[in-house]
């Protein structure tokens, strides 16, 4: 699924299950720059699970620009749409019809724009059919596959683990698709069970009951991952920080972390991974959740980010459980930005654009923010309630974007 950063945004129910699962694909031909150009292109990328779907919808006009658009298809089950974002969605019977907002009617030529849709469904879903542009039929090829990993509602039984491998791993290979990052670490030049070497173990405030331990039964490649049991209450701080130089990185940085879970972010305030903020009295800027969502967090006056109204919250995203998840950051110390995707899909309440937006990055603004990061920590603090059991692998950070 597609979340844009532009608003309004989803609500939680929407962002809780994001990977894409399938794509439909259409062309038309052009009349005007009022309909749909030669070549359009409506993509439709699905993500269901048992009684609901969210989907992502592509809207390229082709050869010539469109003002404004407004694109329809039709159900071929008893699916029912429950709510949309970055287009006004209504339905009647089986078919959908979704207008654009006042933000992104235009398209240029060649370009195109997202939006979103949640649903329900009773005894079957299925693609859709019968996709229109500004009126224009668009009857393309069928169902194409993604290579975004299938995601539904977390299993009702722990899935597979890596086995270790019967042969000793690389010990100079970094994870493949690293990017030139200035760290790139799938922790398989670890030996021991504590983390050790590049990474040191660390307890920022307190220690407790937390820690952090070499695992070689759950990993997302290779044979090696970092396992933190992360306990509940304050004062069970525990990190893995990185002992090497990250200067290289400069003032903008990427982040690529892969993390899997057990249990769902409880409503108090925790973290998953930090990194001090030199212009900011070295404070962390902290990633973690709140409200059962995902948040960023200034340790220096606590804004968040989104802010932490029903609003705001419904912008973010649930981390899933379960299953090895991959989260990407961009912090951009020189303009002052934050951008976040989940398993590639870019997430609107987790992103401030430098333009102060109430219920997302308004408090984010409420005084000039230019951050100037140096370290890398990953790892559990709770500030109430909420245990969990987390694994991180394959980690990169540098100064352009990496990928999943």
């Amino acid at each position: 699924m597609t979340i844009l950063r532009a608003r309004p945004a989803p609500t939680l129910a929407v962002v809780a299950a994001l990977a894409a699962a399938g794509t439909v694909t259409g062309t038309a031909l052009l009349t005007s720059p009022a309909t749909a150009a030669q070549g359009c292109r409506v993509d439709y990328t699905p993500n269901q699970w048992p009684g609901g779907f969210t989907a992502a919808v592509k809207v390229s006009p082709g050869d010539t620009a469109v003002s404004s658009w407004t694109v329809t298809w039709t159900y071929a089950g008893d699916e029912r749409v429950t709510n949309g974002w970055n287009a006004t969605v209504s339905q009647s019977g089986s078919t959908v019809t979704a207008r654009n907002m006042s933000y992104n009617g235009s398209i240029a030529a060649g370009g195109s724009t997202e939006f979103g849709v949640q649903g329900t469904f009773g005894s079957s879903g299925g693609a859709p059919t019968g996709f229109s542009l500004n009126d224009v039929p668009c009857n393309g090829a069928g169902p194409t596959p993604t290579t975004a990993p299938p995601t539904t509602v977390p299993p009702t039984t722990t899935p597979p683990t890596s086995a270790p491998p019967t042969t000793t791993p690389p010990t100079s290979e970094p994870p493949v698709g690293c990017a030139g990052a200035v760290l790139c670490d799938g922790f398989e030049t670890q030996t021991g069970s504590t983390p050790s070497g590049d990474w040191a173990v660390v307890n920022p405030d307190c220690s407790g009951a937390g820690t952090a331990t070499i695992d070689t039964t759950t990993t997302h490649s290779g044979s090696r991952a970092v396992r933190i049991n992360g306990a509940a209450g304050y004062c069970n701080h525990v990190f893995i920080r990185s002992t090497k130089n990250l200067g290289g990185v400069g003032s903008v940085r990427y982040g690529r972390i892969w993390v899997r879970h057990t249990t769902a972010q409880p409503t108090e305030h925790t973290t998953m991974m930090a990194m001090v903020d030199a212009a900011d009295g070295d404070k962390d800027l902290r990633l973690g959740g709140q409200n059962g969502a995902l948040q960023w967090n200034r340790a220096s006056d606590d804004a968040t980010l989104p802010e932490q109204s029903p609003a705001g919250v419904a912008q973010s995203v649930s981390l899933p459980t379960n299953r090895w998840a991959c989260v990407e950051f961009l912090v951009d110390g020189a303009a002052g930005q934050l951008r976040t995707w989940l398993d590639g899909t870019a997430v609107t309440g987790l992103t401030a654009d430098g333009v102060p937006t109430h219920d997302i990055d308004g408090q984010w603004y409420n005084r000039t923010w230019r951050p100037q990061l140096t370290d890398l920590k990953l790892g559990w603090e709770s500030y109430g309630g909420g245990a969990d059991t987390l694994w991180y692998d394959d980690v990169a950070l540098g100064a352009s974007r990496i990928g999943c």
